[in-house]
């Protein structure tokens, strides 16, 4: 779906692993792979310092990438010195990647307000796609498991849907990358409408399940004439479990989300799907930031 990609990693993520897996990356689609680590300041004394020891050591560490490289693809190992966040976005300039991998462990809305989280502070501050993945799992996947899961990043997403303009918002941005995705990457999606559980007579549930089955169709439609497979899906339940359920079951390779708020603390203080996914689930979850 994606053809350049910036792999950030903190070497406490997992995500380091990923340079022995080029060329099942390249498999995803991916022609130009950036590595990148940051590494803090040396804050002893008076004046901050750059840690040139840490930054030859995290080079060696990342080196590994380059040595087995198929034809046509381009690698390249970034260790910067300063803030991680601050360090990111001046690769994003330099590189235009088309999507973000990033490590994001599971946390809690407290956490998240104690400690921030890169990942929802680089949602608000570019456009890029983020692609989380959860440390825990990569970090336990066997070489033979890990070369699976890079081969098939983004075969199979999940897109929950409800009609709403963010929802929408969604599926403009898929639309936009599958458009433009290289051979070997996305092969079906799965549109997924959930109707909240609650107080209302049968005849007032059937008619808004026939509802959501109808928009998703025409969604389906519209999306079926970019060559991709689309299944749909209209269950009750709440929202988050329903999601989880549906990617274990449906062999999901990524949950897609996006908010088309400029800022998602907003969304931090309040109920979000989006956020929610990001925060609970374990699959890797895929998010279309908001236009800026």
């Amino acid at each position: 779906m994606f053809k350049t990609s910036l792999i950030c990693t903190d070497f406490s993520d997992g995500l380091h692993r990923l340079v022995e897996f080029v060329p099942d990356l390249v498999h995803s689609g991916l022609q130009r792979i950036v590595f990148l680590h940051c590494v803090p300041l040396r804050t002893e004394g008076e004046i901050p310092r750059v840690d040139t020891s840490r930054i030859e050591k995290a080079r060696d560490r990342l080196s590994r990438a380059l040595q087995n490289v198929p034809d046509g693809v381009e690698v390249h190992i970034e260790v910067e010195s300063g803030s991680a966040p601050e360090t990111i976005l001046r690769m994003v300039e330099a590189y235009k990647p088309d999507v973000l991998i990033l490590g994001t462990p599971t946390r809690t809305l407290l956490n998240e307000r104690l400690f921030g989280s890169t990942t929802i502070e680089l949602s608000q501050r570019t456009e890029v796609p983020i692609l989380s993945l959860r440390p825990q799992l990569i970090s336990t996947y066997t070489c033979e498991e890990l070369a699976l899961r890079c081969r098939h990043l983004f075969r199979y997403l999940l897109l929950p849907y409800n009609g709403t303009k963010t929802a929408d918002y969604l599926i403009d941005r898929f639309k936009h990358y599958l458009q433009q995705r290289p051979a070997g990457s996305i092969e079906r999606c799965r549109l997924l409408w959930i109707v909240e559980t609650g107080r209302r007579t049968d005849f007032a549930l059937d008619s808004q399940l026939k509802a959501a089955q109808d928009k998703l169709n025409q969604v389906k439609a519209d999306l079926e004439g970019l060559d991709v497979i689309v299944e749909t899906e209209v269950r009750q339940g709440e929202p988050i479990l329903a999601i989880m359920e549906t990617a274990q079951v449906q062999d999901i390779s990524a949950i897609a989300v996006s908010s088309r708020r400029s800022n998602w603390l907003v969304d931090l203080s309040g109920p979000s799907l989006g956020c929610e996914v990001l925060r609970r689930c374990w699959h890797p979850v895929l998010i279309f930031s908001p236009a800026r």
